[in-house]
């Protein structure tokens, strides 16, 4: 295992397997979180449910924190193994001429996505760990609110139009992010030439659609608090 770690394929493999993980879970985060802009009932109910659920909280929500630093630590490790070999690249070659500007840039749009995780970590995560885990209250409740308290708290951090604006920043840059990451991930894995042009629609789609989705919510909850 540690050789398969040490080359340059295996690692390469690695990050792609872990992105296609948190593309994954990104698409599962989408789906939850554009229940709140139909029915808050329902994305209160489905929001408790996943807050509340053992398999959830004690199984896969530490896979999915694993997923998000080994995706960021293996990208560093990329790109610091791969500074050299652009250098000696772009004396012979012009870069910029052989690749996108966003695959020589993918460790900058990283550091911002890293930035927003941590910001949505303060805003929702952390909280929520002091509730359930600290003061010991799993009942999804909040005092002077109807029903499940998930709506209301989401609500009230698109309030402010400085946090707005920071998540539909981060957002853009998810997409660039995920514009060339996501075709990267299956050249990886060994996509065909003929697979390599639909995956180029998919991953257009995907990575347009998503961050769009999420601004969307973002934007929709800010105007309509």
């Amino acid at each position: 295992m540690g050789g398969f770690f040490k080359s340059s394929i295996g690692r390469k493999v690695a990050m792609a397997l872990s992105a296609f993980f948190l593309m994954f879970f990104l698409l599962q985060h989408f789906a939850i979180n554009i229940l709140s802009v139909f029915s808050p009932e329902l994305f209160n109910e489905v929001s408790h449910f996943m807050g509340t659920n053992p398999l959830v909280q004690f199984a896969l929500q530490p896979v999915l924190i694993f997923g998000v630093v080994f995706h960021f630590i293996m990208g560093f490790v990329l790109e610091i193994k791969n500074k050299n070999a652009r250098k000696i690249a772009y004396v012979k070659n012009n870069g910029a001429a052989n690749s996108s500007w966003m695959s020589r840039n993918m460790i900058y749009s990283g550091l911002a996505i890293l930035a927003f995780i941590v910001l949505h970590f303060i805003d929702f995560w952390f909280p929520e760990i002091n509730t359930k885990y600290i003061q010991g209250d799993w009942s999804g409740t909040i005092e002077g609110v109807e029903g499940f308290r998930y709506y209301e708290e989401l609500t009230h951090k698109f309030v402010s139009p400085i946090r707005v604006g920071a998540y539909v920043l981060a957002f853009v840059f998810l997409a660039l992010h995920l514009l060339h990451g996501f075709t990267a991930a299956f050249q990886s894995m060994g996509a065909s030439t003929i697979r390599k042009k639909r995956l180029q629609s998919i991953g257009k789609a995907y990575s347009i659609i998503i961050p769009l989705g999420f601004i969307f919510i973002a934007l929709y909850h800010h105007f309509n608090h």
